[in-house]
This record gives structure tokens, sequence and C-alpha cells, in this order.
């Protein structure tokens, strides 16, 4: 990402939310709170997955890193977002952005296989429970994790040297509240073409090839539930399901209607009120989701607040 780019810009403003002085107060007020409420839940739930024994498993594995993910990406963002509400010019120089763009799809790109990976994890629990232990070894837990890691670095540098690889020539206002590909990809004065086309077919494959998956899994996992006799034996298989699913919805249905609507439909200003749920909502509701609805989680919590105050004596 050198300046061999031709490019003239050597630091990019990003215009927001909003130009309301009152209302950037506000906002910084909302955002942090949801910020720091994401962090405690995200990195929480992850050491809690760590020290309890009982959460050791390969489904609580995953879980763990998909905190750890969440962490990371709503963390490329936020904390330089409440940043700028403070500040009149909210500047963000070249190579800063270029990080911000790499991190931000890096992990994103991750989250989306930790869902799919999480949901082939359901799909063996369920419909084959007496192999899970031999289907799911911690071996190839940990290769499913150190693949969807490194396939998420690829595509994130892909997409970030090909964007800052255009020239950047004019206009160095973005239309956003962070660096994100499609306003940086409207500033660029050179060729777009292939940096449009390489965005939708890489968005639009991952989105794809993960949501296939996912439903694929859960075709199978409905079709063995329904085989279930007893009510209670269908609703307990149902309920290990649920946390996930409505994680996957918020997910997959923001990504879809921010990346994957016509061009000529396409808003700017729309993308960027869709980002604040996407960036900064999401990240604060998954260990909500997993801790409120899954009792294990919370029986977890709950042993480990048991022993807090023996630990002080």
């Amino acid at each position: 990402m050198a300046k061999g780019n031709s490019s003239a810009v050597s630091d990019f403003i990003l215009l927001g939310l909003t130009d309301d002085p009152e209302l950037q107060v506000i906002l910084f007020g909302v955002f942090l709170v949801i910020y720091l409420t994401s962090v405690t839940g995200n990195l929480g739930l992850t050491a809690l997955i760590q020290v309890s024994p009982p959460l050791h498993t390969p489904m609580y594995f995953f879980l763990s890193h998909l905190a750890f993910v969440d962490f990371c990406y709503t963390s490329s963002v936020t904390p330089n977002t409440l940043i700028n509400f403070l500040r009149e010019v909210k500047s963000i120089t070249f190579y800063a952005c270029a990080t911000q763009v790499f991190c931000f799809i890096t992990f994103v790109v991750c989250e989306m296989y930790l869902l799919s990976i999480m949901a082939y994890d359901r799909y063996v629990a369920i419909c084959n429970p007496l192999l899970y232990i031999v289907l799911m070894p911690r071996k190839l837990c940990l290769q499913m994790i150190a693949s969807t890691y490194m396939y998420g670095f690829t595509v994130g540098l892909a997409q970030a040297l090909a964007t800052f690889h255009l020239s950047f020539c004019g206009s160095n206002l973005v239309n956003h509240f962070y660096c994100d590909d499609v306003p940086l990809v409207a500033l660029a004065c050179s060729d777009t073409h292939i940096k449009e086309l390489m965005l939708l077919v890489i968005a639009g494959f991952n989105t794809l090839c993960s949501l296939v998956i996912v439903v694929i899994s859960y075709i199978f996992i409905l079709f063995a539930i329904l085989k279930i006799h007893s009510a209670d034996g269908r609703w307990k298989a149902f309920s290990t399901c649920a946390s996930h699913l409505t994680s996957i919805t918020i997910f997959y249905g923001t990504i879809i209607f921010m990346y994957l609507q016509p061009k000529s439909s396409h808003s700017l200003d729309t993308d960027k009120f869709a980002s604040v749920f996407y960036v900064v909502v999401i990240p604060m509701l998954n260990p909500l989701i997993y801790s409120l609805r899954n009792q294990e989680v919370r029986n977890a919590l709950k042993r480990i607040l048991e022993k807090l105050p023996l630990a002080v004596k």
C-alpha cells in the first residue's frame, strides 16, 4: 500500500453520522455504553469458557472464538468513532484507514465462517450424538479455526490492497463514520470496475458459501428434530440451536441488506446507519443472546460467582 498508486491524498475526513454537535455528544454516550457492554460481554464470555471445565466442548470452543472475533471487529472501528464524536475534524491517515479496512474485513469474514462452523457443529451434535466426540475431535476443531483465521486474513489483505492501490486525487471526504470499502471506492479517481467486481464477487461468494453451509446444516437438524417422539426431547434439541439461529438471522440479514442490494438502490447514507447496527450493536447482542438463552453458560457463571466470596476470604 505504498504511495506508488499516484495518490495525492495523505488522509481522509470521515463525515460521521451527524454534524450536529449536541447530537454527537449524545451519540458518544450511547456508543460508549454499547461498546463497554460489548467488550465486557465478549471478553467475559471468552474468559468464562476458558476457566469452566464443563464448557470445554467444541460448541463452546467455537463460541469463545466468536466472542473474540466480535470484540476484534467492533474494536477496529468503535474506539476511533468515539474519539471522532469529540473532534471537530474527524480525520484518519491513509495508512490508518487501510489498516481499519483490512482488520474489519478480516474479522467479518471470520465471523461468517465461524457461524457456519457452529451450524455444522450443531448438526453433528443433534444428528449424530453418539459419534459426536469422534466426528469433532479437538484437532479438527483447531484446524477449522486456524483455516477460518487464515482465510479471513487473506480476504482482508486482498480487499485492502485492491482498494488502496486505487488513485485518490480528488475529494478526501468519506461519507461514513469509519473507513469502509464502498464509500472509499466512490472517492477514487482511477478505474474502479475491477475493484467493484472484486467486492461484489468476494462478498457474494463468502456470504452465499457460509450461508449455504448454515442452511443445509439446519435442514438436516430440522428433520432430526421432527423424528424425536417426545415434545421435551424436541424442545431440548431446538433450544440448543435457538441462540445460534438468532445470531445468524441478525448477522446475515444485515449483511445482505448492506452489501448485496442492487447498485441502483444503493445508498451510502442508508448503509451508514445500517452499519451502526452491524458494527456496534451486533457484537453487543451476541454475548447477551448466548448467555441469557444458555443454561450451561448461566450455570458456569453462577459457579464462578459463588466462588468469589471464598476467594476473598
